[in-house]
């Protein structure tokens, strides 16, 4: 079946439940949180059409995917450690709502139709200026830019390490 969609609101899950001590575990408390039984994700797990995959590879490719329809500002955030809902965000950009549509679509699609992968929630839509694609261990953002200097995931995950996930477009891993 298709994904869950939520309504306006529920997009805070995916920053305001920031750890503030990166070695400190403390129980996820979401609309969701039910469903993750309150345990880490692993880094590899189910989606939803059964395939695995391991979490770095899975923001890799949704990375690369972003970029096919020119997303700007491409970033992924390694929160393996810090994060007891997930294991990276990609966070991107867009100039218009049809490119955020298009950007989101590209991601949705090429991950159903090329990997058997479903996002477990899609959030958002284009005239909010933010769609979030929930794949559990991976969750990408996509945000309209000046939507992304408002809500400025980036700063409140300052502590995640930015993975390298293309050399030619992200030389900057630290």
């Amino acid at each position: 079946g298709r994904p869950r969609i939520f309504e306006c609101g529920s997009a805070h899950r995916y920053f305001r439940n920031r750890n503030p001590q990166p070695n400190r575990r403390r129980p996820f408390n979401s609309l969701s949180g039910s469903e993750l039984g309150g345990t880490n994700h692993s880094r590899a797990r189910t989606l939803s059409g059964g395939r695995k995959i391991d979490s770095e590879i899975l923001a890799k490719l949704c990375g690369e995917l972003a970029s096919n329809k020119k997303a700007e500002d491409i970033i992924v955030l390694d929160l393996r450690g810090i994060s007891t809902f997930t294991d990276f965000f990609v966070i991107c950009s867009g100039t218009s709502e049809p490119h955020l549509k298009a950007i989101a679509g590209e991601v949705e699609t090429k991950l159903k139709q090329d990997h058997s992968i479903r996002a477990t929630a899609i959030d958002g839509f284009p005239a909010s200026q933010w769609i979030v694609l929930d794949y559990l261990q991976v969750i990408v953002h996509v945000f309209h830019q000046a939507k992304r200097a408002f809500y400025s995931l980036e700063d409140l995950w300052s502590d995640a390490q930015r993975m390298e996930w293309d050399a030619a477009q992200s030389p900057r891993a630290s």
